[in-house]
């Protein structure tokens, strides 16, 4: 289990590789543009699906020339093309942002099969990261569904062997998490200790502390700068799913090579 996506990227012919990974470039901007609704709407309590997308200042419902990812949002230079009001640069980036995660994970995942963990866990990481900036919550309705997707994904895309691998890390993760949010007293709560529980399911055992790794350290070196800026206080809260993010980006994509590093008789 200590070879990741890079063991499997020889599998595919170059070209036929290409072609995967830029249909799942193209999957990413889709599903991209659905996160955005869920970032935009779960931590209000409303549907995902009802009512359709609609400008948030008019309310005018959005056709489909206006629902293209990314492409709409650059020809109508980031603004309603009814009422004029912004939009947020939020939607833009998370469709980009999981367009290239989709593509570098099929692309080094050396197809679509071996990458669909990671792509399943690289989309509720970007939600739950977007979630978490915007309004300081990470819903249990999105952690619930990564958590109910976990079974497909994983059963068509590992042996049953490895299910055990999955499970440990999700309860590596889980049990790191929570400990830590008890040692810290508030500063990490209990959205993070079952998102990053999911995440570690999806990851598997030793990634999911690998990722733990990578964020717990991108938290600190973003803490310490905001501290030194003064942007922050010692007692303000940072939200912690972008790092948990970042943790899982980084194992996703370099965690067997890390793993190979520090522990070379794996």
């Amino acid at each position: 289990m200590l070879t990741g996506l890079l063991s499997s990227a020889a599998a595919l012919s170059p070209g036929l590789r290409a072609a995967q990974a830029g249909l799942a470039a193209a999957l990413g901007l889709a599903v991209g543009s659905f996160l955005s609704v869920c970032i935009h709407r779960l931590p209000r309590g409303e549907s995902v699906i009802s009512p359709p997308s609609h400008c948030p200042g008019c309310g005018h419902r959005l056709g489909p020339a206006e629902l293209v990812p990314l492409l709409s949002y650059l020809l109508q230079r980031g603004r309603c093309r009814h009422c004029g009001a912004g939009i947020s640069w939020m939607y833009p980036a998370v469709e980009a942002l999981t367009a290239a995660l989709f593509f570098g994970l099929v692309w080094v995942g050396g197809g679509w099969v071996p990458a669909l963990p990671g792509l399943a866990a690289s989309a509720l990481a970007v939600a739950a990261a977007g979630t978490d900036l915007r309004s300081r919550l990470i819903p249990n309705r999105l952690v619930l569904a990564g958590l109910a997707l976990a079974v497909p994904v994983l059963g068509a895309a590992r042996p049953p062997a490895a299910w055990p691998w999955h499970l440990a890390g999700l309860g590596a993760a889980g049990g790191v998490l929570a400990l830590a949010a008890l040692l810290s007293r508030g500063g990490m709560g209990a959205g993070d200790v079952k998102l990053g529980g999911v995440l570690g399911l999806y990851l598997g055992w030793p990634m999911a502390l690998v990722a733990l790794f990578w964020g717990f350290l991108a938290g600190a070196l973003v803490g310490v700068v905001l501290l030194a800026l003064r942007l922050k206080g010692r007692r303000d809260v940072i939200p912690f799913a972008p790092f948990l993010a970042v943790g899982t980006a980084a194992a996703l994509f370099f965690g067997a090579r890390f793993v190979g590093f520090v522990w070379p008789w794996g």
